[in-house]
């Protein structure tokens, strides 16, 4: 056995796993899934009918529809999070003002916990940014000089070095550029 080969073969699922991670690294993938979820207790609470012994209560109120669409609107926002990444900023922004607007409209936004995923899933959504592509390093030089000590990569050590061929003159009142010691105001 060498030491690339390795030490088990790679199945169907440990590819399909890494394939899944690659994926879901070059998008706002937990961002996508907040969202998402924010949109099902948005949608399921006006609508919802609880059992307390032989007492049902209904909960549904005046803002039913609106309910509905907010939370159909989260769904579909979080879906494109996954696969339209350069929506991110919109889809985060709608997905913030969607949650605040479900708070009155929606039973405290579902309870508070559609309201909070959609505020947690857009801010990530918009601070998401696609990682630079991993590049071939250049190979660096072994620029050490004498003892250990960093090698200047300039020997002449002059900080202010004049420009050939031009005036160093940078206050404007030199006879050379005709102002003749005066400044021109105006």
């Amino acid at each position: 056995m060498s030491a690339e080969t390795p030490a088990a073969p790679v199945g169907q699922f440990s590819r399909r796993r890494l394939q899944f991670r690659a994926w879901r690294g070059t998008r706002p993938f937990w961002a996508g899934l907040f969202v998402l979820l924010a949109g099902f207790p948005i949608m399921y609470f006006p609508y919802a009918h609880l059992q307390v012994g032989h007492l049902t209560l209904a909960m549904a109120t005046t803002g039913g529809a609106g309910s509905l669409i907010i939370g159909v609107l989260l769904v579909v926002l979080g879906v494109s999070l996954w696969f339209q990444k350069h929506v991110r900023v919109f889809a985060g922004v709608a997905a913030i003002l969607l949650g605040l607007v479900s708070i009155p409209v929606s039973n405290l936004g579902g309870f508070l916990m559609g309201f909070l995923l959609s505020l947690v899933g857009g801010a990530m959504a918009v601070a998401w940014a696609p990682g630079a592509e991993p590049g071939e390093q250049p190979a660096r030089e072994d620029t050490t000089g004498k003892g250990g000590a960093p090698e200047a990569t300039d020997p002449d050590t002059t900080i202010l070095k004049p420009v050939v061929g031009e005036p160093n003159d940078l206050s404007g009142t030199s006879p050379a550029n005709g102002a003749n010691g005066r400044h021109s105001a105006g």
